[in-house]
């Protein structure tokens, strides 16, 4: 039996989530119409509310319901420190898990020229704007090390260069608690050439 075309409806949108794939879909969409109704009408409330009210914050480009995000608002943090990200998530896990406290600017994804994704897409324009207005002494450079991310901060470099504006990339390599022979070559290789005094 095929399902309904509502059913079929919240299956294919449960579907733009990433990850979910057509049997995930399927299970959650019977899970929220037979077990969990008020769930249901309580996801689709908070999804229309953060679609209607979360837009981008003007200095960061973070997600953010008012014009500032908090981080951007807070004037206790060092505005001379500068971390550039791809993403809001990235932003959380520097907050949640170090005690930076400078500001960001999250570019929204990463260089790559092959899916149509250049300097303006990402906001390279608005970074420089940015670094222009004289505030920033430090850009830290944390795009994920993919080689995409590496393209990205080698050419976000360039940009911050000749502006005499330090620039540092956060340190990757083996993880805490990871063991030497677990380790990925290509990871071990970073980790020794970026190793540091003690």
């Amino acid at each position: 039996m095929a399902a309904s075309p509502l059913i079929s409806g919240l299956m294919e949108a449960l579907r733009t989530l990433p990850g979910v794939g057509p049997k995930s879909a399927q299970r959650m969409a019977y899970h929220l119409l037979e077990r969990d109704r008020e769930g249901a009408r309580n996801l689709a409330g908070a999804l229309t509310a953060a679609v209607d009210k979360v837009g981008h914050c003007q200095r960061c480009r973070t997600l953010s319901e008012t014009e500032l995000c908090t981080l951007c608002a807070d004037t206790g943090r060092d505005r001379s420190l500068l971390c550039v990200v791809e993403s809001p998530a990235d932003v959380e896990a520097m907050e949640q898990y170090t005690d930076y406290r400078g500001l960001y600017f999250v570019l929204g994804g990463h260089l790559s020229p092959l899916d149509g994704i250049g300097p303006e897409a990402i906001g390279l324009d608005r970074l420089e704007a940015l670094l222009d207005e004289g505030e920033v002494a430090e850009v830290v450079l944390a795009t994920n090390p993919t080689v995409e991310g590496e393209a990205t901060a080698h050419y976000i470099g360039e940009l911050v260069r000749p502006r005499g504006i330090t620039i540092t990339r956060i340190a990757y390599g083996v993880p805490l608690g990871g063991e030497l022979e677990y380790v990925n070559g290509d990871t071990l290789s970073h980790a020794f050439s970026g190793r540091r005094e003690v």
